[in-house]
């Protein structure tokens, strides 16, 4: 996802995004463990949109404190 769409979107649908996000991660390490390594490249994908959605909802936390 890119770091524009991410931006569009509100807190709590952010949020949301990043509790199926939690679940599929849980998932893909499990096939991983399990041997099966296709999912490598979603799993590397999905920590760095992860690391997107946490920054973006810390910038606005801290744009919110400001005022």
């Amino acid at each position: 996802m890119k770091s524009q769409k991410v931006r569009d979107l509100d807190d709590n649908e952010l949020r949301h995004q990043l509790g199926e996000m939690d679940e599929q991660m849980f998932r893909l390490q499990f096939q991983m463990s399990m041997g099966q390594m296709d999912g490598l490249k979603k799993v590397r994908a999905m920590r760095k949109t992860r690391a997107r959605i946490y920054t973006i909802l810390r910038e606005r936390e801290l744009q919110g404190a400001k005022k």
